[in-house]
């Protein structure tokens, strides 16, 4: 309830937002003095955190890079290509590629890797509130999720 009476307010003090900057971020505004996962990490991973989020219902085909169609590291890769930074094909090259950092100083923009014993197997998009725009599996889409685990790392584009 609180955040519904703050929204106006807050709304005229930051202007208007944009339906896919508040969807990139799952519901939570960008704005100064917010929580600190809120903000992105950079300006490019905030334009790719809003590419990724633009994809929303593509579907998931393995080896796929887009523009329509992606596995994971397709559309990290896809996502932070138009964000004018260049990203290894694979999730492992990926998490090979970024500076690794813990889960407390996380970005919207970072990205989530998911690892089995030294080998990461899965890689989405943060978008704060425990939350990440990923390309899941055969027979899913790129859709905003919950992260649900806590067994994932961390990593900054460059």
């Amino acid at each position: 309830m609180a955040a519904q009476t703050q929204l106006p307010s807050l709304l005229s003090r930051t202007g208007a937002v944009s339906a896919l900057t508040i969807a990139a971020v799952g519901g939570s505004l960008l704005v100064p003095g917010g929580a600190p996962e809120a903000h992105a990490a950079s300006a490019p991973a905030t334009k790719a955190l809003k590419v990724a989020a633009s994809k929303k219902g593509s579907p998931y085909r393995w080896g796929a890079t887009g523009p329509n169609r992606f596995d994971c590291s397709g559309l990290t890769q896809y996502a932070f290509k138009r964000a004018g930074k260049r990203l290894p094909r694979t999730a492992q090259a990926q998490y090979n590629r970024t500076r690794h950092i813990p889960a407390s100083r996380r970005k919207a923009g970072d990205l989530v890797f998911f690892h089995w014993g030294g080998a990461v197997y899965h890689v989405g998009i943060y978008a704060g509130r425990g939350k990440m725009w990923h390309s899941p599996k055969t027979g899913s889409v790129v859709k905003l999720s919950k992260i649900w685990t806590k067994n994932v790392r961390y990593g900054r584009v460059r």
